[in-house]
């Protein structure tokens, strides 16, 4: 069997050989290592980069080059009254309202019972809604303030900020487990950096740099008072631990740090740059983000590819260009990396997974219509010059869905939201940019994105992937294809449903939707697909051209030692204008219960014939009906049609109350044999 490859272990390979530093031994000597270890050099190349933040900005280089805090105005504070009266008059309008609904507001309750409820019973909604409500609830009052100008809003603000600065962490109960003694409730001596500390700093930190003059009026210890727990909470801790998140102590690929880095160390930043005024901590803190985003940036595959996804994606690459969007600004311009093929690429993802409307390709735990943050892909294309991102970001946007950026938990993004309103509405008629072909090939996905025609919705549209059983998210789904017509689902991915305990614990897979036979795949002699990086695809082959576009690869290794599997070739193959085939060509080493192929399907199929099914697409306009119709050999294979109902709120948000699998198994079961489905839009 051919040895896979990744850069991490040739990294680790190369230090021991050359006792070099850990950063790597670049593309040359990767290439180089490869050749010696008998590896694919192209699939070396293929995940490399040489970017280093830290090398490229060491702290000697960022004493000159940061801004002083107090001479940093990335957007117009409470007293820059031209900057906000530069708003149109209907947004100025639309965020006094939301302030007004959220000053109408009680400020919601965090007991210690609510704050167990995770440790109990491993329900995590019950603290984090109210949590999540008091965030932006501050932030719907302090742009309600900024706006209108007239010190309307103060007190709310003030008792806003209080209650989170009261609150005994600002670390979520799934997360706190990083401290000491474990989950339950909080340890006030052993601050823990998560996602929702971090963001929470950077709000309070966005809060006193906007309004922070004005709130002395109310009281000049509260500013005093939010200052410090920032420090407290979030700068001290982030200096003095190394966290996992940070990638510090990463020594195989699956430690590979995912979108928590970025997202973490974008929030830190903030509060570091706006709030921190003594100038060697400042550096040290900036430096050490570059360092832990190196971390996350050098194993990145060179494509662009998001292992994690594009419900992922905002919080993965977004948060990658929050980080370098605020230090090209804190900087005057001087810290710039956008010219960076890697940067370029992992931006470029987005638009790249996009299927139609607000659906998406939903690998791992995304789900298929994950919300696009216009705004961060908007300015993600200004800064690499990328036109079908900004395009994308612009395409059918609304002042309505732009200004309720500012209900999120981001406030340095609803500011970057405010600050593109008007250029983005005035491109609100962008075609989407609907691309024809893409390859991710970095071993972490092997995915194929293909549609009939570029730049149209209408057609069938198709993605498949490979890629290996431990990604970040990871669903049990190598192999894994998902079927649109004429921008409607009709093969899906489940996507992931409400987060537990149960989710990122030692039973993951239990969970159905995490399994791979509720994936549009096989399940062998009863068994499932196996977690873990050894378990992946092979001999994995991407053709394309006018005509065509095919992926083919061998799931064997997917499935553990007792499916008995010898070979499981896959093909997936659009003919432009034709049809989708799935030909499934396979070889057991012995057969117990045989070979059963599930498609997961929104659609309500029905028997036309034998070997002939149809799936109706929902009508678009009155009178025009469309359906998908799915051939195969009915000497071979049999259908059976279950109902899948779908009991969970973030599932059903999706797909409704039910979904369908057809179950597809074989007339007379043998250990070789090849089976071809082919699906066709009918008029």
């Amino acid at each position: 069997m051919k040895p896979r490859c990744s850069v991490p272990k040739c990294a680790a390979v190369f230090h021991r050989l050359t006792g070099r530093p850990t950063r790597g031994p670049g593309v040359l000597g990767l290439l180089v290592l490869a050749a010696f270890l008998g590896l694919d050099p192209r699939s070396i190349a293929a995940q490399t980069n040489d970017l280093s933040l830290a090398d490229s900005f060491p702290p000697s280089s960022l004493v000159s080059l940061l801004i002083a805090p107090e001479s940093w105005h990335p957007y117009p504070a409470f007293a820059d009254r031209a900057g906000w009266e530069k708003l149109p008059a209907a947004a100025r309008d639309l965020l006094i309202r939301h302030g007004e609904a959220a000053r109408a507001k009680p400020l919601p309750d965090l007991p210690a019972t609510l704050y167990l409820a995770y440790a109990r019973d491993g329900d995590r909604g019950r603290f984090e809604g109210p949590y999540f409500q008091r965030r932006r609830r501050l932030h719907e009052l302090v742009v309600a303030e900024c706006v209108e100008g007239k010190h309307g809003f103060l007190d709310a603000i003030a008792d806003n900020l209080w209650s989170i600065c009261e609150e005994s962490t600002w670390c979520v109960p799934a997360h706190v487990g990083a401290q000491k003694s474990g989950v339950g409730l909080p340890d006030v001596d052993e601050p823990v950096v998560d996602l929702f500390a971090a963001q929470t700093g950077s709000s309070v930190a966005w809060t006193l740099y906007l309004v922070g003059t004005e709130l002395d009026s109310v009281s000049p210890r509260l500013r005093r008072r939010a200052r410090a727990e920032v420090d407290r909470r979030i700068l001290t801790p982030y200096l003095g631990r190394d966290y996992g998140w940070m990638g510090f102590n990463s020594r195989k690929p699956e430690d590979r740090p995912n979108n928590w880095n970025p997202w973490i160390n974008g929030n830190v930043l903030t509060a570091a740059l706006l709030l921190e005024t003594d100038t060697q901590r400042r550096v040290s803190i900036v430096h050490r983000a570059l360092r832990s985003l190196d971390r996350f940036l050098q194993p990145y595959p060179s494509d662009g590819g998001c292992d994690e996804g594009p419900g992922y994606w905002s919080r993965a690459g977004g948060s990658v260009l929050d980080n370098l969007d605020l230090l090209f600004d804190a900087t005057a311009g001087k810290l710039d990396v956008f010219g960076n093929p890697l940067i370029q690429e992992i931006g470029r993802f987005i638009h790249r997974v996009h299927i139609a409307g607000d659906w998406y390709v939903d690998i791992g735990d995304c789900t298929a219509r994950p919300g696009l943050d216009r705004p961060v892909v908007f300015r993600y294309g200004q800064r690499i010059h990328d036109r079908p991102l900004e395009d994308l970001a612009c395409h059918g946007v609304t002042l309505e869905n732009l200004v309720g950026e500012v209900a999120g938990i981001d406030l340095g993004r609803a500011l970057r939201a405010l600050a593109d309103l008007e250029p983005m509405l005035a491109r609100a008629q962008s075609p989407a940019p609907l691309v024809r072909d893409a390859w991710l090939g970095s071993d972490d996905l092997q995915m194929m994105v293909a549609r009939d025609r570029a730049g149209t919705t209408n057609g069938l549209f198709v993605a498949a992937w490979g890629g290996h059983n431990a990604q970040s998210h990871n669903h049990n789904d190598v192999g894994n294809f998902m079927l649109f017509a004429d921008g409607q689902p009709v093969f899906i991915d489940l996507g992931a449903p409400t987060y537990t305990a149960k989710t990122f614990s030692s039973r993951r897979y239990e969970i159905p939707a995490m399994q791979s036979a509720w994936h549009n795949l096989p399940t062998l002699n009863g068994i499932m697909q196996a977690a873990g990086r050894r378990f992946a695809a092979d001999h994995v082959r991407y053709e394309s051209g006018e005509a065509f576009a095919e992926l083919t690869m061998d799931l064997a290794r997917a499935w553990p030692a007792e499916a008995h599997v010898a070979s499981w070739q896959r093909t997936v193959r659009l003919d432009r204008g034709s049809e989708v085939r799935l030909v499934e060509s396979f070889r057991l080493e012995s057969l117990t219960s045989g070979p059963v192929l599930g498609l997961i399907t929104p659609c309500e199929p029905s028997s036309k014939a034998d070997g002939r099914w149809e799936l109706p697409l929902p009508r678009r306009d009155p009178g025009q009906s469309r359906a998908v119709t799915v051939l195969f050999d009915p000497a071979k294979l049999k259908v059976l049609v279950e109902p899948v109902p779908i009991d969970d709120s973030r599932l059903a948000g999706v797909w409704g109350p039910t979904l369908r699998r057809m179950l597809f198994s074989p007339r007379i079961p043998a250990a070789k044999d090849t089976w071809t489905l082919r699906f066709r839009l009918e008029p």
